[in-house]
C-alpha cells in the first residue's frame, strides 16, 4: 500500500508540472538564509517522536547560527507536518523542495513514511535523513537492490536492533522460547520482527506464536489470550508507543508475566502513562543512547537540552540532533548549497562524533554505531547495557 500511494503521488505532482522545480538539485542560492526542511510527525500517533526530533534539529541549528552560522549564512528550520501518515509525509517532501527551496531534509522518523516519500526527494536531488527510520528499504531500494543516493540515516538499521534484542533475550535473558506480536501496518515492525525471529532461531529458541494487529488498534486481549497459551519465556513486541503501551497493559492484565522486548519505537514520555508504571516492570527495548550514559558528550547535552526545554532529551531529540550536525557539516564541506554537493559530501561522512556515539555511513548510507539496551524500573528507563555491531 505504502509504495502504491507514493507512486500515485508522484504521479499527481508530474501532472501539475511541478517536477520542473526539481530540476535544478539547488537551494536557493540568492538568500542570505540556508533553509533546512524538516519532514516530521508533528501530530497523529507518533506526535511524540516529531515533537522532539524538532526539538533536536532547533537546537542544532540555534548553535550553529550563534557561532556565525554555514557559508556567512544563517540557518532556517523550515517544519512540514507529516500528520504521522505516509501520504501526507511524500506530501510534506514535495513542499518543502518545490515551494521551500530547502538545501536537505530532515526525513521523517517511520520507516514507512521515508519509503513513500523516497522517489520524491531523490526526483527532487535532495538529500534527506532520518534520525531513525531503521527498515532497510528506507536506503535501498527493494525492487532494484540500488542504494537510494539522495537517503540516509543517522541510526543503526533493523537487522542489528533485531539482533540486539534476540541476542539479549537468548542470553542476558536466558529465553528459550518467544511469541512475536507485530503490527502489519509497518514495515518498520514487520522488518524488526523478521530479524529477532532470525536470531533467536539461530540461538536455539523457539518462536511459539507470531500475531499481528494494525495501528490505532486498541483491544488486544483477544489475540494477547492465544499468546498467554503458548506460554511464552519472551513476548516480543517491535511496534510505536501507542500500541505498545495498550498492549502491555492488557498483556499484565490477562496475566501474561514474561518479559516484553521492543524497539526504540518504544521511547516516548507517554509510554508509562499508557500502560501504566507496574505493567512496565520487566520490559526491555533496543535504543540509541541512555541520558544514563556517563560519557562526556551525552551528559553536555542533556544539561543543554534540559536548559532549553525544561525535560531530559529522549532518543529522537538526541538522533535528529546528530542528524542536523551531519548537515551542517556536509554543507560546510560542499561549500554551496548545491544539493548535489551536499548529498556526495553527507555519503562521505565517517567517524562523525554525535552525541549518539561515532557514526560512520556506509556503502548503502547507513550508520554504524552502538545499540543500548533500557530497562523499565517503576516506569523510568535505566541504561541495561551498551551493544557494539560485530
Amino acid at each position: 500500500m505504502i509504495f502504491q500511494k507514493s507512486k500515485k503521488l508522484i504521479c499527481a505532482v508530474t501532472a501539475i508540472g511541478m517536477l520542473t522545480a526539481f530540476a535544478t538539485g539547488c537551494g536557493d542560492q540568492n538568500s542570505d538564509t540556508i533553509k533546512i526542511g524538516a519532514n516530521l510527525e508533528m501530530t497523529g500517533s507518533n506526535a511524540t517522536f516529531g515533537q522532539s526530533a524538532t526539538n533536536g534539529a532547533k537546537l542544532a541549528i540555534k548553535q550553529a547560527n550563534e557561532k556565525g552560522g554555514v557559508l556567512g549564512k544563517k540557518l532556517e528550520l523550515v517544519v512540514a507536518d507529516n500528520k504521522s501518515e505516509a501520504a501526507e509525509a511524500a506530501n510534506s517532501m514535495q513542499k518543502l523542495i518545490s515551494q521551500d527551496k530547502v538545501a536537505a531534509i530532515i526525513a521523517p522518523i517511520a520507516s514507512s513514511s521515508v519509503i513513500a516519500g523516497a522517489q520524491v526527494n531523490n526526483d527532487g536531488k535532495v538529500l534527506a535523513i532520518s534520525p531513525t527510520a531503521s527498515n532497510p528499504k528506507v536506503t535501498v531500494d527493494p525492487d532494484t537492490g540500488k542504494v537510494r543516493d539522495y537517503l540516509f540515516r543517522a541510526s543503526f538499521i533493523d537487522p542489528f536492533q533485531g539482533a540486539v534484542m534476540a541476542n539479549f533475550a537468548s542470553k542476558s535473558l536466558k529465553g528459550k522460547s518467544a511469541a512475536i506480536y507485530i503490527d502489519t501496518s509497518s514495515d518498520y515492525a514487520k522488518g524488526l520482527g523478521q530479524f529477532f525471529k532470525e536470531t533467536f532461531i539461530k540461538n536455539g529458541g523457539q518462536i511459539v506464536s507470531e500475531e499481528a494487529y494494525l495501528a490505532k488498534d486498541t483491544d488486544f486481549k483477544s489475540t494477547l489470550t492465544k499468546i498467554k497459551s503458548s506460554n511464552p519465556d519472551i513476548l516480543f513486541v517491535p511496534g510505536y508507543y501507542q500500541e505498545v503501551g495498550m498492549i502491555v497493559k492488557q498483556a499484565r492484565e490477562i496475566g501474561i508475566n514474561a518479559a516484553i522486548l521492543g524497539g526504540d519505537g518504544w521511547d516516548s514520555e507517554k509510554l508509562p502513562e499508557i500502560a501504566g508504571t507496574d505493567a512496565l516492570n520487566n520490559t526491555f527495548f533496543a535504543n540509541h543512547y541512555s541520558p544514563d550514559d556517563q560519557s562526556p558528550a551525552i551528559q553536555d547535552f542533556v544539561a543543554t537540552y534540559k536548559a532549553e526545554y525544561g525535560q531530559v532529551p529522549d532518543s529522537f531529540a538526541v538522533l535528529s540532533y546528530d542528524a542536523t550536525m551531519m548537515i551542517i557539516k556536509a554543507i560546510e564541506r560542499a561549500g554551496s548549497v548545491d544539493t548535489v554537493k551536499i548529498k556526495d559530501e553527507m555519503a562521505k561522512t565517517k567517524d562523525f562524533a554525535g552525541v549518539s556515539g561515532m557514526i560512520t555511513l556506509d556503502e548503502k548510507h547507513d550508520a554504524i554505531k552502538d545499540a543500548v539496551v533500557i530497562e523499565f524500573k517503576n516506569g523510568k528507563q535505566t541504561f541495561k547495557e551498551k551493544v557494539k555491531p560485530e
